[in-house]
């Protein structure tokens, strides 16, 4: 590796979308989950 080399970190633009995204799509695997109980009791 050179020292000329990029880092391998992303921008912290990227990394800050990335967790919003992760986060998203938890709050919908929760929300679906919700939705299946809800729907499997009526």
């Amino acid at each position: 590796m050179l020292w000329s080399d990029p880092d391998n970190e992303p921008p912290k633009e990227l990394r800050h979308t990335q967790d919003m995204l992760r986060r998203l799509g938890v709050l919908m695997a929760v929300a679906m989950l919700l939705a299946m109980i809800v729907i499997g009791i009526r």
